[in-house]
């Protein structure tokens, strides 16, 4: 494209003797009816031209053929107003006079159109890096959700396992762990730690794997020398698992879970804000569990007994909100929880039956 008939007469004498077919253009608005028609390749343009410039040209070009190859022609002498065309969006520039020579032509077209190809490549690259990164983001979050899946299930397991050396009774672990979250979505705002309450409301106990039997499944009460060892679980548990990056935060749970809001518990004796939300609502949800399970030394309290001890105690042993929140809380909703559990438990101690009958069997030589 020029304004000038004999320069646009050589440049098509030129690119013909490369044996490049070429359409010629008078105007900027001549060129783009041209290329609304036609095929291009590449643009080759003046810069200083009548009505729209080829500065204005490039920029349509570049925003509505941006595949094009576009070489600028500038009848001045400075390399600044080639860098100024190519800042804009040119490939490459020509300088006036045109003393054009056939093989400079035709290199700067070949390093143009070489550029263009690198940079669509880039682009396809790009794109299709995407989709990659996509495709592996996804099934990464897919082992992460497996690797979550496993880890509950370990937790779980090894809950009902420090259940059932505790006592006969088993599903403690998995009814403080339900009833911990109930109160922790009732009270709003807890969503992030959810996690971390279920997994130490899970484990909260995992210290009482080092208590001796003799005093674990002691029948009567203990001695003040056997309630010093017991209380040490809540800092064993919390040595045991406190060096695991995804139980970090749960540790905090099970190193509190017996301290209480006036500071009387143990085994640092902390109060109020100090003990960890997680754990300050466990202690209601393990006190609620303790006192509605049967014990060797009792049988378990009807909910309204549970209730009134926690509502005494809130303001003392447990932190007040905490109380108020689960005494907002129907009794329906406790008991389903323990009829669910039940029937869980029930499933676990059948096959766990069928499991031991099934080894004396082998033991016994018997098919």
């Amino acid at each position: 494209m020029d304004d000038e008939a004999s320069v646009r007469k050589v440049m098509a004498a030129v690119l013909a003797q490369l044996g490049i077919p070429c359409e010629t253009a008078a105007s900027g608005e001549e060129a783009l009816r041209l290329l609304e028609v036609h095929q291009m390749d590449a643009v080759i343009s003046d810069l200083q031209m009548p009505g729209m410039s080829g500065m204005e040209l490039l920029a349509k070009v570049k925003q509505i053929y941006p595949q094009l190859v576009f070489l600028m022609v500038t009848g001045v002498d400075d390399i600044r107003v080639g860098i100024q065309a190519m800042q804009q969006g040119a490939d490459d520039y020509l300088v006036k006079p045109l003393q054009v020579d056939a093989n400079i032509l035709l290199s700067s077209l070949t390093r143009a159109q070489h550029v263009k190809r690198l940079e669509k490549e880039v682009e396809n690259y790009r794109y299709h890096l995407e989709e990659i990164v996509a495709e592996q983001t996804q099934q990464l979050r897919e082992a992460l959700g497996e690797i979550e899946r496993s880890y509950d299930h370990t937790l779980e397991v090894l809950g009902a396992a420090i259940d059932l050396r505790d006592s006969l009774t088993a599903g403690h672990s998995r009814r403080v762990f339900l009833y911990s979250i109930e109160m922790a979505k009732a009270i709003g705002g807890l969503e992030k730690q959810l996690r971390n309450i279920a997994m130490g409301a899970w484990l909260h106990d995992i210290g009482k794997l080092a208590i001796p039997d003799a005093i674990l499944l002691k029948p009567g009460p203990l001695t003040d020398e056997e309630r010093e060892i017991m209380q040490r679980h809540s800092q064993i548990g919390y040595d045991l698992v406190k060096g695991i990056p995804f139980l970090a935060d749960a540790a905090e749970i099970i190193l509190g879970h017996h301290e209480r809001w006036d500071g009387s518990g143990y085994p640092r004796g902390i109060k109020g804000e100090e003990i960890p939300i997680g754990a300050r609502i466990f202690a209601v949800a393990d006190t609620f569990d303790a006192m509605t399970s049967d014990r060797p030394y009792r049988s378990a309290l009807p909910f309204k007994a549970s209730r009134e001890v926690i509502e005494r105690g809130a303001g003392k042993q447990y932190n007040p909100q905490v109380a108020k929140v689960f005494l907002s809380i129907p009794d329906e909703t406790w008991d389903a929880i323990r009829t669910e559990t039940a029937a869980i438990q029930a499933v676990a101690f059948a096959t766990a039956s069928d499991v031991r009958a099934l080894s004396k069997l082998i033991e016994s030589g018997g098919r």
